[in-house]
């Protein structure tokens, strides 16, 4: 029977974290999980391929081993784990963009201004680059690339399987960025047509891009550029919002609802794809992703803080659909 860990044990795991995520922001960037996909191989041999020095190398692949991202076997090779393997481009559900957009230099830096934003109103993003980070995006479109692909993954076919949008004849995706989402909804369910929505620069992305190109999409899905703060496409059966509300305080997240209220079909409704932060102290990733969004300016929400923006939009909260994901489905109505 294993010993418990004393709590200074438990506390110097915890502080020591960010060991951890820059060590995997290295082998993302490497490509290790990708060159390891053959078989196991050798420090040496990965170095050769990725063009760094095999001494240090092997420093960092024996301490990813040691927390189970990646395992070294004999003669000093190395093979993936369950847990690395989630590091490969273009994996079912791969987290190699996310590892590289949550340990970007850019993100290290604005949650150097945490306490800043915990002593005064200040957003710590906004302290650490002097402007927001929606601003920051635009003005670099490699930070924005990833930032958009960080947010796929396994959650868009966990989304679309959770709720019927075949109910629907049209679905407005605000802030749908490149539309994986939407594809995704609209591939699932074939007679249902989508609209993607977000700032004229994003969509102008999409449209160069693979999701709401593709065969069998294209035809069923318009694209249409615009600030969901002054209005979103009208007479839309259901609007649906991933990531968006998070993003931003009560006020704002209140305006952006209020305009998809007014925009929408009498019977309309309401989907806000969120994670919802649930009662007690039992440990939960929305309850750090909430500092996260801190960070930026925003906030993640309980059911009765929904309920809440939902009334002063003049919309009822109905019900929280969970997904197979950290996300839920938040749905409401007119009121």
């Amino acid at each position: 029977m294993s010993k418990k860990k004393p709590p200074h044990a438990t506390m110097l795991n915890l502080m020591i974290g960010h060991w951890v995520s820059r060590l995997i922001q290295v082998a993302a960037k490497l490509k290790l999980a990708d060159h390891l996909k053959g078989g196991p191989r050798t420090a040496d041999e990965l170095a050769a391929i990725a063009g760094v020095r095999a001494p240090q190398l092997y420093r960092v692949l024996r301490a990813l081993a040691s927390v189970g991202v990646f395992a070294e076997t004999k003669n000093r090779k190395f093979k993936l784990t369950p847990l690395a393997a989630t590091l490969q481009t273009g994996a079912p559900g791969s987290m190699r963009t996310a590892a590289l957009m949550l340990n970007s230099d850019w993100q290290w830096d604005a949650w150097q201004k945490l306490l800043d934003g915990v002593e005064t109103d200040d957003v710590p993003f906004v302290k650490a680059h002097g402007m927001s980070v929606f601003e920051y995006l635009e003005k670099h479109p490699d930070d924005l690339a990833s930032f958009h692909d960080s947010a796929t993954g396994l959650t868009n076919p966990a989304i679309a399987a959770a709720y019927k949008f075949s109910r629907f004849r049209t679905l407005v995706d605000i802030g749908g960025a490149h539309g994986a989402l939407l594809a995704t909804i609209l591939k699932a369910n074939q007679k249902l047509n989508g609209v993607l929505f977000d700032q004229p620069s994003v969509i102008a992305g999409a449209r160069k891009g693979r999701h709401v190109t593709a065969k069998g999409i294209a035809e069923r899905c318009t694209l249409e550029g615009g600030s969901f703060f002054e209005s979103v496409p009208k007479g839309a059966d259901a609007y649906i919002m991933k990531y968006i509300l998070h993003d931003w305080d009560d006020e704002r997240a209140v305006k952006i609802l209020t305009n998809c209220r007014d925009a929408m079909n009498k019977n309309g409704r309401i989907l806000v794809v969120d994670s919802v932060i649930p009662p007690g102290n039992a440990p939960g990733y929305v309850k750090l992703l909430d500092i996260e969004m801190l960070i930026i300016g925003g906030r993640e929400r309980t059911k009765a803080d929904f309920a809440e923006i939902f009334r002063r939009a003049r919309l009822k909260l109905t019900r929280v659909v969970p997904t197979a994901s950290p996300l839920s489905i938040v749905e409401g109505v007119p009121a």
